[in-house]
């Protein structure tokens, strides 16, 4: 494990939905050789996200399970409620308003929210103040035309 501290990057939806967005940010993710964790708060989300990952795209292969599969600590990408790691990810995807915990041991953070839903607005400005106030290092990025700007 680093004594680097986990880079928390904030995705700020505003032209696309997260599953449109969620795919592609996993993708990167895997091309980097690193694992991943997608952690929501809503237990019913899992099951969504199970399927339209095996779907999204006929041309695609995205390797996940739900946490709570037999072979969990061996998939690239783990769909969980919990808190634990047991791929060992340097990834860790926030939805739905899911709380990071502990972020020791990831590389990054992603805080992905829809900015047109006010309350994960608010759960996100939340999450900026206490990860700053922690010493994590934070980006800021939004949705543009362009694709994404980083604001802050």
């Amino acid at each position: 494990m680093s004594d680097t501290p986990c880079e928390v990057w904030f995705y700020h939806l505003e032209r696309s939905s997260l599953d449109q967005v969620l795919p592609e940010l996993l993708e990167r993710t895997l091309a980097r050789g690193w694992k991943a964790i997608v952690r929501t708060r809503l237990p019913e989300r899992i099951e969504h996200l199970d399927g339209w990952l095996w779907s999204y795209r006929e041309d695609s292969f995205l390797p996940h399970a739900p946490a709570d599969e037999p072979q969990a600590p061996r998939q690239p990408v783990l769909l969980t409620t919990g808190f634990d790691n047991p791929n060992g990810a340097e990834a860790l995807f926030l939805v739905d308003g899911a709380d990071p915990g502990a972020l020791a041991g990831y590389a990054r953070c992603m805080v992905v929210f829809d900015g047109r839903d006010e309350a994960q607005l608010a759960v996100a400005r939340s999450h900026w103040k206490a990860v700053r106030a922690k010493g994590h290092p934070a980006s800021y990025w939004r949705q543009q035309d362009r694709g994404w700007e980083k604001q802050a």
